[in-house]
């Protein structure tokens, strides 16, 4: 072998080594994720800033975790309510691992952490559920909304106390639903109880309604009185008054007056062309046929 051909190759062998020593000094951090550097197993530093990074060749190296949010689906389970009913419960829980070497410390893999996350959750919605009735939980004014958002704080506060390194940001209820041996039977319970709810209501609203009609009829009863008695005195004024006028105005001329008076009366006298039989010579007959009296 010439010399030439000897350095050519040890030319080759040290690029090789240098490659291989490159190679094992960097590592690429994707967006989503974070890369965990491990010396000798113990987690030295986490990166989680996407681009090129160097660790230490043969020394370090690394694992990824992810950084973005995941979704976990519990399994359905039983849950006895306050009044001892069995509801079969499933949720999904949205969290995200925030503090990579607490949890690597903690839980070493995502499936661990799962586990550590489905035991809290499953804890704090069967305590919660067990505190409330099932026909409030299925209710219309059941605010389930803040029940899950109770739920969320306790399952966040409970893993944060354990320092998981893993960040709770949503925990719902999906369903909650009776077992299906008595379902029927619960169903049944609750439509005798709302029919006697609404029995209730209709009898206190006839109640009611009969008050407000005796009362409407007393105050009805009370105004007419008033309004009668009222037109009463008025009827009673006006024919004084009308009196009071009639004998001023026969004083003023008690001659005319009766003129007036006997013309007034043939208007009713002599309605329908009727045979009216009086002396010629009377005053009331002088008038009507236009002589003096």
């Amino acid at each position: 072998m010439t010399p030439g051909i000897k350095r050519k190759i040890l030319y080759g062998v040290g690029a090789l080594v240098v490659l291989i020593l490159l190679l094992n000094s960097t590592f690429l951090v994707k967006e989503g994720e974070y890369k965990v550097v491990l010396k000798f197993g113990e987690a030295v530093r986490v990166v989680g800033s996407p681009g090129l990074q160097f660790k230490i060749p043969f020394v370090e190296n690394t694992m990824t975790l992810p950084k973005r949010q995941m979704t976990y689906e519990s399994n359905p389970t039983s849950i006895l309510t306050k009044d001892k009913k069995p509801i079969i419960v499933d949720n999904y829980t949205v969290w995200r691992i925030d503090d990579a070497q607490q949890f690597l410390r903690t839980a070493k893999t995502v499936g661990a952490g799962i586990q550590r996350i489905d035991a809290a959750v499953y804890n704090t919605v069967r305590r919660k559920l067990s505190e409330i009735n099932y026909d409030q939980i299925i209710s219309e004014d059941t605010a389930r909304g803040n029940l899950n958002d109770e739920i969320t704080k306790d399952v966040a506060e409970a893993l944060k106390r354990d320092r998981s390194g893993v960040q709770i940001v949503d925990v719902r209820i999906k369903r909650t639903d009776l077992p299906e041996s008595n379902k029927q039977s619960v169903y049944n319970r609750m439509i005798s109880d709302r029919k006697s709810i609404a029995a209730q209501y209709l009898s206190e609203g006839d109640e009611e309604s009969r008050k407000i009609m005796a009362k409407a009829d007393r105050t009805a009863a009370e105004l007419t009185a008033e309004a009668q008695a009222k037109a009463k005195t008025i009827v009673a004024e006006g024919e004084g008054e009308a009196a009071k006028i009639y004998n001023q105005a026969y004083g003023k001329d008690p001659a005319f007056y009766s003129f007036y008076r006997t013309l007034d009366s043939y208007v009713t006298t002599l309605q329908n062309e009727p045979v009216i039989l009086m002396p010629i010579d009377s005053p009331y007959a002088r008038i009507l046929l236009g002589r003096q009296p």
